[in-house]
């Protein structure tokens, strides 16, 4: 039973907070690569989207005769070649966190854009303890961002029973509209713009270290959801 007042569940975006991003750096090179600029514009029509929207979106940024589908799959093979020198990891203090929200007695689940066998029973499997023993993945690729999937649809929960942990804006603004809870781990490479984009979103809380989600935080964002105040005032 969670020891929280409000929250129920705690979603954790897969790449990016548990594992390591090894998604943008290949957006990034793979825009540049083939002749198009990498912009604000172009990270947010590509990043979190389903993989033939973002095919279509890298199509177009680049002005490639390709369709989406030969674009996603040019782009898969350019992320083999880059996972060849950084390969995909669990995130430094990740069961760290997993551990404080099992102290919170919430539930926790995992989401994004790959199949569970690819992206959870592969590189999160050993940590399988920390997390919904039902639901321990959602795969989101048909239906990104999916916040609204995973409260109503999958939990069966009201918004603001539910936080998200994630690293693109995108979900932050969709948390925002419907009421959930949202804390960002920006996306910090010197190509990204996700910082910028949250605090324009008017993110109230942000973490450069998933450690730094401590029970401390977690009762903030659980009184704030309880008040209904979590993005009062906010833009």
């Amino acid at each position: 039973m969670s020891k929280l007042q409000k929250i129920r569940l705690v979603a954790l975006d897969s790449d990016g907070v548990v594992l390591n991003d090894t998604y943008s750096p290949v957006i990034e090179r793979f825009v540049t690569k083939h002749g198009g600029r990498y912009t604000a514009e172009v990270e947010r029509g590509v990043w979190g989207s389903p993989q033939l929207a973002a095919g279509q979106n890298m199509a177009l940024a680049c002005k490639l005769p390709w369709s989406a589908k030969e674009t996603i799959a040019a782009f898969f093979v350019e992320r083999d070649e880059y996972l060849k020198e950084h390969p995909v990891e669990v995130t430094e203090g990740a069961e760290e966190l997993l551990a404080t929200l099992r102290e919170a007695g919430v539930r926790v689940t995992c989401y994004g854009g790959r199949n569970r066998e690819y992206t959870f029973d592969k590189y999160l499997g050993h940590l399988a303890e920390f997390f919904d023993p039902e639901i321990p993945y959602v795969d989101v690729n048909d239906f990104r961002p999916g916040t609204k999937e995973i409260v109503r649809d999958v939990f069966g929960y009201e918004f603001d029973e539910v936080l998200f942990v994630d690293d693109i804006n995108r979900v932050a603004e969709v948390t925002k509209v419907l009421g959930a809870g949202f804390v960002g781990v920006p996306a910090s490479l010197p190509h990204n713009f996700q910082r910028a984009e949250m605090e324009a979103t008017g993110v109230r809380y942000t973490v450069d270290d998933i450690r730094q989600i401590d029970a401390e935080l977690l009762e903030k964002v659980d009184e704030e959801l309880a008040a209904g105040t979590l993005w009062s005032g906010r833009h």
